[in-house]
């Protein structure tokens, strides 16, 4: 059983980008974009991609992957992610999603720090740079406390700045105190298998943001600030946006 293991949840289905995993960039799927990117940058920790489809579950186990079949019906990652370990094992669980294809080794190497100091789970945030970004439902917001324990996170824009209204601009976000959320989270074993059987969130429901159960369930979540790039490919345009970064 390894002491830390990264395992990636992966659904073939995606409202707002169909069958995402499975888009082809420059030849290859995004999904093993992200596969080999996770094996260049941290070679030394185990791998497993949790898988809802067959389709999936070939992808990468024919480019030397390791796969679990996982329940269709869950209803989040964190949820996927639960079961697989229930084979898998690992103590310590990071979670990359399938569908940010520039997660680096610093980025997860903060996430395994922050479990290696006790936090019961961690994720990643980053400034925002632009005030377009702020005001988009898709960027997640975070706020969080001085110690980098995380308040609220949202798909609005926050925190409200009462003076100046809507006419905020790039350097009122770049000096704000809210960040945005990037997808990547890391677990203690026992806190991930409590998190798979608890009912759904209410605020949850609402945001559609499966982090919301943590919070609403009393436990804290860690924050590390990266500056690293990223590309979360959420639409169509974002797999314009890597392959371009590509070249």
């Amino acid at each position: 059983m390894p002491d830390l293991a990264i395992i990636v949840p992966c659904r073939l289905e995606s409202t707002r980008f169909p069958r995402k995993l499975l888009h082809a960039i420059k030849g290859k799927p995004l999904l093993l974009w992200v596969a080999e990117r996770i094996r260049t940058e941290v070679p030394d920790i185990p791998l497993w991609f949790a898988v809802d489809d067959p389709v999936l579950r070939d992808c990468v186990t024919g480019a030397g992957f390791q796969a679990l079949m996982t329940d269709p019906a869950h209803q989040s990652g964190t949820d996927r992610i639960a079961e697989a370990n229930r084979t898998v094992g690992a103590a310590r669980v990071i979670n990359v999603q399938a569908d940010e294809p520039l997660v680096s080794a610093a980025q997860i190497n903060a996430l395994a720090g922050l479990l290696a100091k006790g936090a019961p789970m961690a994720t990643l945030v980053t400034p925002f740079q632009r005030v377009v970004d702020f005001f988009n439902t898709n960027q997640v917001k975070v706020v969080m406390r001085a110690d980098g324990r995380a308040l609220y996170f949202s798909r609005s824009r926050m925190p409200f700045s009462r003076d100046l209204g809507l006419t905020i601009d790039d350097d009122w976000v770049k000096a704000s105190p809210c960040y945005r959320h990037l997808g990547l989270y890391a677990y203690q074993a026992d806190l991930l298998a409590k998190l798979g059987t608890l009912p759904l969130g209410r605020y949850e429901q609402h945001e559609k943001l499966e982090q919301l159960r943590v919070l609403e369930a009393g436990y804290d979540i860690h924050c590390a600030v990266t500056a690293d790039p990223t590309i979360g490919v959420d639409t169509p345009k974002d797999a314009e946006k890597f392959e371009q970064w590509l070249g």
